[in-house]
């Protein structure tokens, strides 16, 4: 075996480098000319929401380590101080790109569609009295201009706010005087006019700056934009969780600046001023040459043009949920058999909210149980537990204060949960509850039965429609006393026990990825295969277990929409791996783990890392869950695996990972060099995959 030459080939790419290629990926999809026009749009606001987010966290936590003087490279090599100049320069070349589709291709073509974003200047008479009108209806009463002078102290500035730094002359003194004035955040970023033409309520408000000011002679404004570090750490020796959340969220309002965005045409000593009061260096200057916030453009998916828009997906109630009439009609029907879902092709209101509502109408339910890290206030989930307990059953929530961005939300929905009478549980300090569960007991003829969901999303029936997840409902005794063990652990105070079908991290997770892994290694040469799907690969230590197999000769395709660490295809250390990428109008996000330990792979003739026919499923082992692999769910956070061992599950999920591997559309291999390339072709995963779901929803009952 020949050994990697570890001078000219690293065994580890680096984590925000890997993430900043996979939202290259996404600005991608504004330049696909087979999407839509506001589709390619919809793909601007997104990657321009993910690189915010990026800044508040992953740069932020760069500049902390930069700060405390932190010199220690991660596996990769890199420096905080080389990370931060490397994410620099690739920022700048991306935001080139987004300015040049957006302005040069993507908004005049929708102009010639009817749709119109335009400049205060372009506004014709009509325009601008109708404009004018609403500003001093609706703008003007709400808008607060904050001077800076000896008397005023400069304003502070919100994280992510749109704000406008205007320059005044004193007729009387000819002195410059600056300003502040925030866009207000309760208006429509980009108001209305007729037709489908719109005006970016900035430009309205520097064009309306001498009813501002009045008496003063305005010489300009410009429009700017501040990002805070926005890392929330809590207190580890804290008594109370949500008050160390809430105190947390106060702090975070005054996180320390570390991006600033401009206009181009924003004069240097405006500039400067603002780097001087922000304390930021010309380092953390962006400029732009047009609208500042691409994210803002997501304002434009609520126009009735779906002649511009990709087809939601329509998702279809699954064929063994299809004309229930009772609540014990939908449970024995899960009694007969595990049912595996994927969202959005198979309704996720008509399986996993249809499951929970029912729950909590039967009046054999005696209790559920519940998991939520993500949801929306207005979710009939959250509807529906409040409904249960008003109806006296136990009600259990356990709500992760901590889900980052989502943590205010949390709690004022959690605090409506405790006010209805749920028992609410919100974790522990030191690590986050990220699985997705749900249990609910109830009393039968038989006796006491469990019915049980494990699934790889959230309970939040919004996102549900455009992230692909994978779930399943079960009434297996074995599962549900695995989710009654896990649920006792989180909500009191037992240590964790063994689980025959789950994987639990902290205690297990790790430990049972690596023995698999391990199987596949002493499988005899030719059998071993793995197959994993996920959203990130970071641990270092469970990278090194893959490149050990592949050195072993076990064959590995792995799946990986966003971060991967790992360097496939690298002579003597991992010439047997595969990676690819897929994105596209559905947001991948379901983990699916499979292991053949043995089990015959049938039709790959090596050429194509999709060419293959649906995998042995006799002696396989599938898991579905919350997990990624990074270090954080593996050691810091509560996940749950659950092995499917039902057979049309198994071969539900041979057909998932099946398509996503003969995909040639969305899809993009990544290299031994850490680039990724994208294949060209017209097999679409997701259009398939909502093809089988409809097919599936079509067959005669029984079968």
């Amino acid at each position: 075996m020949t050994e990697p030459d570890e001078d000219l080939q690293p065994r580890y790419l680096n984590r925000e480098l890997s993430w900043l290629d996979f939202n290259e990926r996404v600005l991608a999809q504004t330049e696909d000319e087979r999407l839509p026009l506001l589709e390619r749009l919809k793909f601007c606001a997104i990657y321009a929401s993910n690189l915010d987010e990026f800044f508040m966290v992953r740069v932020a936590g760069l500049k902390d380590q930069v700060a405390a003087g932190v010199t220690k490279a991660p596996p990769d090599g890199l420096s905080p101080l080389a990370q931060l100049a490397e994410i620099r320069q690739r920022v700048d070349e991306q935001a080139t790109r987004l300015e040049r589709i957006k302005l040069d291709v993507i908004l005049p073509a929708l102009a010639e569609q009817g749709v119109e974003l335009l400049r205060w200047p372009e506004l014709d008479d009509s325009d601008r009295k109708r404009t004018t009108g609403e500003f001093e209806e609706r703008m003007f009463p709400v808008l607060t201009p904050l001077a800076v002078d000896p008397g005023h102290p400069f304003p502070y500035i919100s994280s992510l706010s749109l704000n406008v730094a205007v320059l005044v002359v004193d007729p009387e003194t000819g002195q410059h005087r600056f300003a502040r004035i925030k866009v207000p955040p309760s208006m429509p970023r980009f108001l209305a006019l007729p037709d489908n033409r719109f005006v970016a309520a900035e430009d309205v408000m520097v064009a309306h700056l001498d009813q501002l000011f009045p008496g003063m002679e305005v010489a300009g404004g410009w429009p700017f934009r501040v990002t805070r570090n926005a890392d929330l750490t809590l207190d580890e020796d804290a008594d109370d969780l949500l008050e160390a959340v809430e105190v947390e969220l106060r702090r975070r309002r005054f996180g320390r600046a570390i991006r600033l965005e401009v206009i181009d045409s924003m004069p240097d000593d405006v500039r400067d001023l603002l780097l001087r009061e922000l304390d930021l260096d010309g380092e953390d200057v962006f400029r732009y040459r047009g609208w500042l916030d691409a994210s803002a453009h997501w304002q434009f998916q609520s126009l009735d043009r779906n002649d511009l828009k990709v087809p939601a997906t329509p998702g279809v109630t699954p064929l063994r949920l299809r004309d229930i009439e009772d609540g014990d009609d939908l449970f024995r029907r899960i009694r007969q058999a595990d049912i595996l879902l994927q969202h959005p092709y198979d309704s996720f209101n008509a399986s996993v909210t249809e499951f929970v509502r029912r729950a909590s109408e039967d009046p054999d339910v005696l209790a559920i149980k519940i998991t939520l890290y993500r949801t929306s206030g207005d979710s009939p989930v959250i509807e529906a537990l409040i409904r249960a307990a008003e109806r006296g059953k136990q009600v259990a929530a356990l709500v992760e204060l901590k889900a980052r961005f989502d943590e205010q939300a949390n709690i004022t929905w959690a605090k409506r949960l405790e006010e209805a009478g749920v028992h609410v549980v919100y974790g522990f300090v030191g690590l986050k509850i990220h699985t997705k569960i749900t249990l609910v007991v109830r009393d039968e003829s038989e006796g006491i039965r469990r019915y049980c969901h494990i699934g790889t999303g959230n309970y939040n029936p919004k996102t549900a429609r455009i992230y692909e997840d994978v779930g399943v409902l079960t009434a297996d005794p074995v599962v549900g006393d695995d989710l009654s063990q896990l649920f006792n652990y989180l909500t009191g105070y037992g240590r964790a026990v063994p689980y025959e079908r789950l994987l639990v991290a902290p205690a297990t997770l790790r430990r049972a990825l690596q023995e698999f892994i391990q199987a596949e290694i002493d499988a005899p040469r030719g059998t071993g295969r793995i197959i994993c799907k996920m959203n990130s690969l970071v641990d270092s230590d469970l990278i090194q277990e893959f490149y050990r197999a592949s050195q072993a000769g076990v064959e590995i395709d792995l799946i990986i929409r966003g971060i991967c660490c790992l360097v496939p295809g690298v002579s003597g250390l991992s010439d047997n791996i595969r990676v690819r990428s897929l994105v596209g109008r559905n947001l991948e996000h379901s983990r699916i783990f499979y292991f053949a330990n043995g089990g015959r792979i049938q039709g790959r003739d090596g050429s194509d890392p999709g060419d293959f026919n649906q995998l042995e499923t006799d002696t396989a082992r599938y898991f579905i869950g919350s997990a990624d692999l990074m270090p954080r769910n593996l050691n810091r956070r509560v996940e749950a695996l659950l092995r499917v061992d039902d057979k049309n599950g198994q071969e539900r999920l041979c057909e998932i990972l099946d398509t996503c591997l003969a995909d040639t559309a969305l899809a993009w291999e990544l290299q031994s060099d850490g680039s990724y390339k994208r294949l060209s072709g017209d097999m679409n995963a997701h259009d398939e995959l909502e093809r089988l779901a409809a097919a599936r929803s079509e067959l005669p009952s029984g079968e």
